[in-house]
């Protein structure tokens, strides 16, 4: 069960004046492989305020120079984490291209207004999804859940009255510290080229051995 990397590689010269630049240029190649699924879904990693971790994949849904942003219920666990420990990891395993982004920051929650924007975007079933669950609580059964969906639904046609953004439903975002691409590259030489964050808002291009 080992594959041997022939990708090109990557090297400093190659790299963009910014991460979020670089991670632009990546994502739209991966977003272009017809055998990539979802190549917005990421590993969100966090550990609450005793250090415990948990990682679970969710979706990119806006990238800029401010940060990498994602929406969930800030009642779940990784919210309650993050309530606890704002650091965070994200993780972008694009195995059919032999390429890994690695994502280090601080998370904060975006405002009302950016989460109500998003969440007019989302389909009609997905906000109601946002009220159904209770997410990383303890449920009786899966019939319990699809009961709460039903009760929604049926007080809110779709085309019927607007769905309102739950209280405790909205974003993060991550402004990174560090950001990490990974090359694969033949005899696990990879290419491993990191940019840090400096005091005065540039960043530092580093590589690490593989």
């Amino acid at each position: 069960m080992r594959k041997h990397y022939r990708a090109e590689g990557l090297a400093e010269h190659d790299l963009a004046a910014s991460p979020v630049e670089q991670f632009a240029r990546w994502f739209r190649q991966a977003a272009a492989q017809a055998h990539l699924f979802e190549p917005n879904a990421m590993i969100v990693s966090t550990a609450d305020g005793e250090g415990r971790p948990s990682s679970r994949t969710v979706l990119l849904k806006h990238f800029d120079e401010r940060g990498f942003v994602f929406y969930t219920n800030y009642d779940s666990r990784k919210a309650r984490d993050l309530g606890e420990n704002p650091y965070v990891s994200l993780l972008f395993p694009w195995h059919p291209m032999a390429r890994q982004v690695i994502v280090q920051g601080v998370a904060r929650r975006t405002g009302r207004d950016e989460t109500a924007a998003y969440f007019r975007t989302r389909p009609h079933g997905s906000r109601l999804g946002a009220w159904a669950s209770a997410q990383s609580s303890v449920i009786a059964s899966r019939a319990e859940l699809d009961a709460s969906y039903a009760e929604l639904a049926a007080r809110y046609p779709e085309g019927g009255e607007q769905v309102p953004v739950p209280p405790h439903w909205g974003g993060f975002r991550i402004a990174p510290s560090s950001v990490e691409f990974w090359q694969g590259r033949e005899n696990r030489l990879h290419d491993r080229l990191r940019y840090v964050a400096e005091p005065d808002g540039g960043w530092r291009v580093e590589r690490l051995s593989p």
